[in-house]
């Protein structure tokens, strides 16, 4: 990841490879779709979703999305997230796999503050 200081969500999008970029706009969508109110911003140099605090975290590293909602939505599923590399309110999507986009969802719903 790069530590350039990014304006928005798109210009962070734009500096990755077509593929990377193509996943990250669904899952940009994915989170529209679960936190319709929620409002795009740029925090710590990732992408992120606020409303009434920040809702969840992602970005894009070598070989995963990382995905940091609360940690209590990563404890919250731990059967559902078994396949996945998880830390404490972390969640490592491989890039060579589809993105969990019902989990994505589920995560956002129960997980994430004030939703």
């Amino acid at each position: 990841m790069d530590k350039k200081q990014y304006k928005n969500i798109d210009e962070y999008i734009a500096g990755f490879p077509e593929k990377i970029q193509t996943i990250l706009q669904n899952l940009r969508r994915v989170i529209h779709e679960a936190a319709p109110e929620a409002q795009e911003t740029i925090s710590y140099g990732m992408p992120a979703f606020k409303q009434n605090g920040i809702v969840v975290y992602f970005a894009a590293f070598k070989d995963h999305i990382g995905f940091f909602p609360t940690s209590s939505g990563v404890s919250a599923f731990p059967k559902e997230l078994a396949p996945y590399d998880t830390a404490k309110g972390t969640v490592r999507f491989p890039l060579d796999k589809p993105l969990p986009v019902k989990l994505i969802k589920r995560l956002l719903r129960s997980g994430c503050r004030k939703i």
